[in-house]
């Protein structure tokens, strides 16, 4: 089982960061349902915040839960995604991901 952390850092200004979550709200369903899914949420900055919180207003993590590579990938290439993507380029500066296992 894999955990996928992409950190996700929109232009400056909240309707970026909304134009994103809105068209994640928009797959999120479908996603869920796919082959090797186990999960699937996107999740912004708690507030008010506590003294060893950072913030950024700019940025949207997607925690995700992928059977295998394999299924991870297959989920890169669906429609949906591509149209996500297509979707956001015009609201997204940067993408960081992080593929994760569990070491015991």
């Amino acid at each position: 089982m894999l955990t996928i952390i992409a950190e996700i850092y929109t232009h400056e200004g909240a309707e970026h960061r909304q134009a994103v979550l809105d068209a994640f709200q928009k797959i999120i369903p479908t996603v869920l349902t796919e082959n090797g899914c186990h999960g699937y949420e996107s999740l912004i900055d708690h507030l008010p915040a506590i003294e060893m919180q950072a913030l950024n207003q700019n940025s949207i993590v997607m925690l995700e839960k992928w059977q295998s590579t394999e299924h991870l990938e297959a989920h890169m290439q669906t429609a949906h995604m591509k149209q996500y993507f297509e979707a956001t380029k015009a609201h997204v500066a940067n993408v960081k991901v992080r593929i994760l296992e569990a070491c015991f």
